[in-house]
């Protein structure tokens, strides 16, 4: 089966699932074994993430790797539709009642001052 039949019928809503507290820390583990020099984690507020995900057609979170203005590490995070595609914008009203399209939220500013996973 192609990468497009695959990607046709994922259900962008349901990407992602639990998994245990022993997982996770093994996960982070050895990604932290494995870049010693990469950051530990990043912090992200959630209002940013209530606004991103209240859009309109929202059904998730794509979440990229970036480097900031200082050069340093961190995330820009953005809605995701349930097609896949990155909402960059979607339908709006102005002021005047008229049809329009609106700018959609994209997130960054994400805090690293994580040194452990229980911190």
């Amino acid at each position: 089966m192609n990468q497009e039949k695959l990607t046709a019928r994922l259900n962008y809503a349901e990407v992602g699932e639990a998994i245990s507290h022993e997982l996770a820390a093994k996960m982070v583990k050895n990604f932290n074994d494995s870049c010693p020099n990469e950051p530990f984690g990043f912090n992200v507020g959630r209002n940013v993430i209530d606004q991103i995900l209240a859009q309109p057609g929202c059904a998730g979170l794509r979440i990229f790797k970036a480097i900031n203005e200082e050069g340093n590490q961190t995330l820009v995070y953005a809605g995701v539709d349930f097609k896949g595609n990155t909402i960059v914008e979607y339908p709006g009203v102005d002021m005047e009642g008229k049809l329009g399209s609106v700018e959609a939220l994209i997130g960054d500013k994400t805090e690293t001052t994580i040194t452990s996973w229980f911190h």
